[in-house]
């Protein structure tokens, strides 16, 4: 069986560590520079500071550059923090217009002038060209290093001004076809080119299907198309359709993996940028953060609580199962937020079937409130010999699960709404109202019944 992604990365990390044990770089040096810039990446995240910084000395200068673009915020901030300024001017030099641009924001003011000064000027204009846009749109993403021709061409002088010019952008599938004035009009695979009548012209055989990308559509909507459309690279254009670079594939990977990320480590309150080998005090300071607002919500489940203490008291079985109405409740309310911020970072949910969404979710809490209820009022009976009690709860797990459903549905549209991150701040907003509301149900229906 092929070993996995994890596996092989696990095993570099275990081979490295044992090699620096022994205190051998040369063969430390030689399995670096042997590994791709993102597996040396993947490696240097992967170990503590001190490591760290030892094996980024052993990297060699002609990678740094792309080793660099490849590792997270945090890591690459800690490792540039320790370069000098001839060393991250060194390593800037053959970067991608896309990559420098990720890159040179990261760096000291003093080194990004002098980096700037050393670029000729086509190189400069298109440095410019990424940064002017967001980073997170089509614009922030896109390479300007594009290859075009004319619609009116033949087939013969495109492969013969393609073997004059000798090699060809990475990632380059395709050729992209423009007016006179840069106008975008098609793109131009050079499968189709090289298997082509060389009498034929572009227009002819050209593919006018294949609609460019607004340079300001989000991130996360060109990695949607990429997947919807099978694309290896796409044009990126104004909203006057002048061609302004292209977005390829490699690009669209580092999209998917950050949005996962962020997704992953934002139910935690955590950044995807975060180093998971930060120093303690920094990693405390963000995560305190994080607990003292989770603290305050428990704050209010215990202040619902503490409105029935007389009932407490009286029932001390209450104080046993009341954890299972909130704990039930929580979990189907993860359930449905889940699949809803999945379905609305893909694309799937929008003003058209909120509704329908909202419906289904809402049925599907309350059969399952009805199931579950059933499970636990007999359970409770039989350990309490108490039919009125066992009632008691399963009402209540009846109306918490359906309402878990509609917050779960409710929270993240309306986050969104709000211009909130639903991954990052939805979790702590759902766990509070299936607390309080699993609390307050109980404790209410035994207030009452139970006099």
């Amino acid at each position: 069986m092929p070993e996995s992604t994890a596996q092989s990365h696990s095993h570099h990390l275990d081979q490295f560590s044992a090699a620096l044990d022994a205190g051998t770089l040369t063969p430390v040096r030689k399995m670096l520079n042997a590994l791709l810039p993102g597996e040396i990446a993947h490696l240097l995240e992967s170990m503590p500071p001190t490591e760290r910084e030892l094996v980024w000395n052993l990297v060699d200068p002609s990678h740094e550059g792309e080793v660099l673009v490849e590792l997270v915020d945090e890591v690459r901030a800690g490792l540039i923090q320790n370069m000098d300024t001839a060393e991250l001017v060194a390593a800037t030099e053959g970067l991608e217009a896309d990559d420098m641009a990720d890159l040179i924001q990261d760096l000291p003011s003093t080194v990004t002038q002098q980096i700037l000064r050393l670029m000729d000027y086509q190189d400069r204009q298109r440095l410019d060209a990424v940064l002017q846009h967001d980073e997170h749109t089509a614009g922030g993403l896109m390479n300007t290093d594009t290859v075009t021709v004319r619609a009116d061409v033949p087939v013969d002088v495109v492969l013969r001004y393609l073997r004059l010019r000798g090699e060809l952008p990475t990632h380059t599938d395709s050729l992209f076809v423009v007016t006179r004035d840069e106008k975008y009009l098609g793109m131009l695979p050079l499968d189709i080119l090289v298997t082509n009548n060389p009498e034929r012209t572009v227009a002819e055989i050209v593919d006018t299907n294949i609609p460019a990308i607004s340079v300001n559509m989000p991130a996360t909507e060109v990695a949607q198309l990429f997947e919807n459309r099978d694309l290896i690279s796409a044009a990126v254009t104004d909203e006057d359709q002048n061609l302004l670079g292209r977005i390829t594939v490699d690009d669209i990977v580092d999209v998917i993996r950050e949005e996962a990320d962020k997704n992953l480590m934002g139910h935690a309150g955590l950044d995807e940028d975060d180093d998971i080998f930060a120093a303690v005090l920094p990693s405390t300071r963000r995560r305190a953060i994080w607990l003292g607002i989770n603290l305050l919500t428990a704050f209010l489940a215990a202040w619902v609580i503490g409105q029935f203490q007389d009932t407490l008291q009286k029932v001390i079985a209450l104080a046993v199962l009341m954890p299972i109405v909130a704990s039930m409740g929580g979990v189907s309310g993860i359930q449905t937020m889940t699949l809803v911020i999945r379905g609305i970072a893909l694309g799937q949910i929008g003003k058209s079937n909120t509704r329908w969404i909202f419906y289904k979710e809402a049925a599907v809490g309350f059969l399952n409130g009805l199931v579950w209820a059933f499970v636990v009022a007999f359970v409770t009976v039989l350990w309490f010999k108490d039919f009125q009690l066992g009632g008691i709860i399963a009402a209540a797990m009846v109306i918490n699960l359906f309402i878990a459903a509609l917050a779960g549905v409710l929270i993240p549209v309306i986050m969104r709404k709000l211009g909130i991150d639903p991954a990052l701040a939805g979790g702590v907003v759902l766990t509070t109202v299936t607390d309080v509301t699993g609390f307050l149900i109980f404790l209410g229906l035994a207030t009452i019944l139970l006099r």
